[in-house]
């Protein structure tokens, strides 16, 4: 199950989420996304979240691969029991992606088949304002 679950290290996904705007910092219009699209995931729709990435993942992570990644890697946790934010740290760079603004996001996360697992979700800011998730991996 190890080898799944490091299947599942993926960049550069996006999922549109609000901007932030007003008094919502970065921190929390990350968490806003990578809840968004962990709930497209939690639901068992690879494709829907594949559809739902940037332009960039998809010339680069064909959609039967991305499936396949996601499958392996989520499926055999079972459903999601709990998750519980533990921490959202703003930065400017993330491995593998260019420089800009980053929000790695991990949660503590008990599945069925799973008591304790850590994931993190890594949104980015991309041009237009929005956040996206631009990486997952879980643990």
């Amino acid at each position: 199950m190890k080898h799944a679950f490091a299947a599942c290290v993926i960049t550069l996904l996006s999922l549109t989420a609000p901007m932030a705007t007003g008094s919502e910092t970065p921190e929390a219009a990350a968490q806003s996304a990578a809840r968004a699209w962990l709930a497209l995931v939690d639901a068992g729709n690879y494709a829907g979240s594949w559809t739902a990435a940037s332009t960039l993942f998809r010339q680069k992570v064909p959609e039967s691969q991305w499936q396949s990644a996601a499958s392996s890697a989520r499926g055999p946790l079972g459903a999601l029991k709990s998750r519980t934010l533990q921490s959202a740290t703003y930065t400017h760079t993330a491995p593998g992606g260019p420089d800009g603004e980053y929000v790695v996001v991990q949660f503590a996360s008990s599945f069925e088949n799973k008591a304790n697992s850590i994931e993190t979700v890594t949104p980015m800011k991309d041009p237009d304002g929005s956040w996206r998730v631009s990486g997952y991996y879980i643990r």
